[in-house]
């Protein structure tokens, strides 16, 4: 992080001018709210605590500046605040679909690119005339409130138009990417036991096209509740036999006709990673979903209808649901079926040029890989970026700190939040300064606090991410949880009536937030805690390691073994001299009591599907639990890589119950 010598004190990297400010859509939304005589703010910390102290006034407002379409008024805004169980907006009704497909014309609403030079567009009215003969035909199908519709998918427009066309009969939308196994896929969509599943005949990664037909027929012999398959040709297979034909049903000539629901109806479940178990289901509602993603994309990503943006994501992350929201604000979305390294590593780079994105969202792991192959991203592409999102993991402050570098221009929005809400707990402010290795600001409506041990709000000290105030995108409930016990278990089971998110957090003085890393998988050396993020952010900067993992383990000796696995990059080894500069640059440039017992090489590290490092899985099977125990492995992208944890594991055992002597204290 930049640093004033003189000072002493963190300068920003990224600050934007006074025009540039007063034209977001942020300050826009200020000047509203003194217009309307709501409430005038010296700067976005007094917005911040009016959004978290007067709920009902600020949601209100919400609904009010983006013109929300309620068929029905509420009663209130507000009528419990109780968490869990909040009722917002009693006695309103609404749709998802109103909004989303309120923008009309023949503006582009869809860019869909798929690998090999695919790509076509989809106009506002072709994209409402494909969602209303859809809808029509789910109708005559008895489809309707209460029933679910899933789809087992890529990344493509026949997605989006079967999810809204979901939405504007009122059933609920459930969707996971083909990457997933017929099994993993059946332990999501089959919770829901649909009655519709709309199939893709594949997709297209890393140069090479996917075909899922004898996937799509093994899902549909485990999804017996499905009564009907609506098949999306994609790759140009044949079609299968039983089948309804997407192009068939999304070419009729009907009005959009769409059901008025009640603000808590189910729009989509969404899925937790599922790692350790069923994956859980997790329920939002029409009315928090449509009104928590107006705030978090118009006023936190700036977004509008000229906007062209693009969020790289598959259908099981929620940030395809983020992404495909764009439309609520009439933005163009351009969605991307392939890798975003192939056939060179810059490749969603040249997306983002060729299409002229104005906003970008990635992962922070694609972020960091971009930054060690060096290039200057201005200069090798004619990039129009005023936005660039990152999320998934916490964005190591060199990154950052190169972005801004090579992207002098473009705001970085680095966020956090979690499928638990569909959105961001803290993330990006476009009218505030932006520091390397930190959030601009927790989002308005999200009371978010930093507790210490004994349930205090701490500033400038690591804490529970905790949320103290209801928000309208918190789930309705898990599916198949009646009596509430495993929503409340898993968010305020340690603070009663506050939620508990499980990250490990920093509310710094400038209200900046930084992550550092979930707080079940912290590393606690001799009562000091450390969160993986500031491990990670010092060895993914080094060329010679593709991905790592570091875990603390405490042992049945009462010893405590803290390793770090390293997935080499090609060309490289382990030698003592690498070992030597992994273990120098954290004990300078992070700590010197958490310098890694042990540096290992393994061949593959395992992640959930949407690329999250595994650190509590590994860590049990290195306490001896039994791979059964501690993932799924239809939740993973590799399970043969967290298997190699049990032979290591009983080395380890054998290692403790010898005379070879193991280190407990930090390495020097």
């Amino acid at each position: 992080m930049p640093v004033n010598d003189r000072a002493h004190v963190p300068v920003p990297a990224w600050t934007p001018t006074a025009d540039a400010a007063a034209r977001t859509q942020i300050s826009t939304f200020g000047r509203w709210l003194a217009t309307e005589g709501r409430g005038e703010f010296g700067g976005y910390d007094e917005l911040w605590r009016w959004s978290t102290t007067e709920l009902e006034e600020f949601w209100q407002a919400i609904a009010d500046f983006y013109d929300v379409r309620f068929r029905q008024q509420a009663t209130r805004v507000l009528a419990d605040d109780a968490m869990p169980g909040a009722e917002w907006f009693p006695a309103a009704t609404l749709n998802y679909a109103d909004q989303a497909l309120r923008h009309t014309g023949d503006r582009t609403a869809i860019v869909a690119v798929s690998e090999g030079g695919h790509r076509h567009e989809v106009t506002r009215d072709e994209l409402r005339n494909q969602v209303a003969s859809l809808a029509h035909w789910l109708r005559t199908q008895g489809i309707g409130p209460g029933d679910r519709v899933v789809g087992y998918l890529p990344n493509i427009t026949a997605t989006v138009v079967a999810f809204l066309a979901t939405a504007a009969v009122g059933a609920t939308w459930s969707a996971c990417s083909q990457e997933y196994s017929p099994d993993g896929a059946a332990d999501r969509l089959g919770q829901l036991e649909p009655t519709v599943l709309f199939i893709a005949d594949g997709y297209r990664y890393a140069g090479k096209e996917h075909d899922r037909s004898t996937h799509n027929d093994e899902l549909r012999r485990l999804l017996p509740s499905v009564r009907t398959t609506v098949w999306v040709p994609h790759l140009g297979a044949a079609q299968p036999p039983g089948t309804e034909h997407f192009d068939t049903l999304t070419q009729g000539d009907h009005l959009l006709e769409t059901t008025p629901v009640p603000f808590d109806q189910p729009l989509w479940v969404l899925y937790s990673s599922g790692t350790t178990g069923r994956p859980k289901g997790i329920v939002h509602g029409h009315g928090g979903v449509t009104l928590e993603h107006l705030k978090f994309l118009g006023l936190h990503l700036d977004l509008d209808a000229s906007s062209r943006f693009a969020w790289y994501t598959s259908t099981s992350w929620m940030m395809w649901n983020i992404q495909v929201s764009g439309l609520l604000l009439g933005a163009t979305i351009v969605l991307y079926d392939g890798s975003p390294g192939w056939p060179h590593p810059g490749a969603l780079w040249q997306l983002a040029a060729d299409e002229q994105l104005t906003f970008l969202g990635t992962s922070a792991a694609y972020l960091t890989a971009a930054h060690k192959d060096g290039t200057h991203l201005a200069a090798a592409y004619d990039l129009q970026l005023t936005g660039l999102g990152s999320t998934g993991s916490p964005l190591p402050a060199g990154t950052a700190q190169w972005i801004h570098d090579t992207l002098p221009t473009t705001w970085l929005a680095a966020a956090s939040g979690g499928t638990d809400i569909a959105s961001g707990f803290a993330g990006g402010v476009p009218t505030l300064p932006s520091y390397p290795g930190e959030m601009q600001a927790r989002l308005l409506g999200v009371a978010l606090e930093s507790w210490d041990q004994h349930g205090q709000p701490v500033t400038d000290e690591v804490g529970e991410l905790v949320v103290t105030r209801p928000m309208p995108s918190m789930p309705l409930y898990f599916w198949n949880d009646p009596d509430g016990a495993r929503y409340r278990d898993a968010y305020f089971s340690t603070y009663p009536d506050v939620w508990r998110h499980g990250d490990w957090v920093t509310v710094n003085t400038r209200g900046g937030v930084i992550v550092h890393g979930r707080s079940d998988a912290t590393m606690n050396r001799y009562g000091v805690r450390m969160g993986s993020a500031e491990i990670y952010e010092v060895v993914d900067q080094l060329e010679e390691v593709a991905d790592a993992v570091i875990v603390g383990v405490e042992e049945s000796d009462g010893g405590y073994w803290m390793p770090l696995f390293v997935v080499l990059a090609d060309g490289h080894d382990l030698d003592p001299d690498l070992i030597a500069r992994i273990r120098g640059r954290i004990r300078s440039e992070v700590s010197p009591r958490h310098v890694p017992d042990d540096v290992i090489a393994v061949p593959a590290l395992p992640h959930t599907m949407t690329g999250k490092r595994l650190e509590v899985p590994i860590k049990r099977v290195l306490q001896g639990a039994a791979l059964s125990s501690v993932a799924n492995p239809a939740a993973l992208d590799d399970a043969d890589a967290l298997a190699q944890f049990v032979p290591i594991a009983a080395q380890r055992k054998t290692a403790l119950h010898t005379d070879i002597p193991h280190t407990s204290s930090p390495a020097t």
